[in-house]
């Protein structure tokens, strides 16, 4: 019984060597296969639909099988096994293991950085939320109504005084341009004035030559608010001595002359 079972997958892998390996694409590829896929056979010898492929497939190598009988299907597993060329699969794998492992730590890299970006954009969250719970708790609508009335009122007074001193400053354009006018009158008439004013100062001509005597001898003659001269300082420069004289006009002129010359002598 256990040589019925193993001459069917000893003719298959005769089949895949002469085939030439796992290269060869054809019937003895496919028969190894299906050897390795084959089910134990049951207690009852019924074949699977595995083992009934793998002869429909014997049949059609049939011929080429029974020259290969002969030999040892030890020998025929061994080159079968040294057909098998696993380098490219292995550095295929290997490969894919490095492309995995490369775009495993770049995901990790992108998390850590969404992460940080994320705790980041968290913290900014939580502080502007709570300026604006502090502005919130802070604003006090009975107060900011009282600020508006407070600015309005402000801003009624400066633009009333704004108003005043526009007008200020056209009464002030106003005196500026009376006074220049008036300096080119002066500019015209000239150092000596006008006629009425040459007769007004040759009539006090004669005051002025007095009072320039008097302030020569050391006596000073003041006017009062009217204009009129009611007090005399006299000042004794060799005794060092002031006297002030109060004029009165129901003493004479020569009593004051006597009374002043005499103070002076001393």
């Amino acid at each position: 019984m256990a040589d019925e079972e193993t001459k069917p997958r000893v003719l298959i892998l005769v089949l895949f060597v002469t085939c030439g390996g796992p290269t060869c694409g054809g019937a003895g590829s496919v028969a190894l296969w299906l050897l390795l896929l084959q089910p134990k056979r049951q207690q009852n010898n019924k074949p699977s639909p595995t083992t009934i492929n793998a002869d429909h497939l014997l049949l059609n190598e049939s011929t080429r099988a029974k020259m290969l009988l002969d030999e040892d299907p030890s020998t025929l597993i061994h080159h079968t096994i040294g057909n098998f060329n696993i380098h490219p699969d292995k550095q295929a794998v290997t490969r894919i293991n490095d492309s995995l492992s490369t775009l495993q730590q770049s995901r990790e890299l992108r998390s850590r950085e969404a992460e940080s970006v994320l705790r980041k954009l968290s913290r900014n969250l939580n502080s502007l939320n709570a300026q604006h719970e502090e502005a919130v708790s802070a604003h006090d609508s009975g107060r900011h109504a009282q600020d508006i009335v407070e600015l309005d009122t402000k801003k009624f007074r400066i633009a009333k005084a704004a108003s005043e001193l526009e007008i200020e400053s056209e009464r002030l354009e106003s005196e500026l341009e009376i006074l220049k006018e008036r300096l080119a009158d002066l500019e015209a008439q000239g150092l000596e004035g006008d006629e009425g004013t040459r007769r007004e100062r040759e009539a006090d001509d004669a005051t002025i030559l007095r009072l320039k005597i008097y302030r020569s001898l050391g006596i000073d003659i003041e006017p009062d608010e009217a204009g009129n001269f009611t007090k005399a300082v006299i000042r004794n420069s060799r005794k060092g001595d002031v006297h002030v004289v109060n004029v009165d006009s129901k003493f004479s002129r020569f009593f004051y002359s006597n009374y002043f010359w005499g103070t002076m002598q001393g």
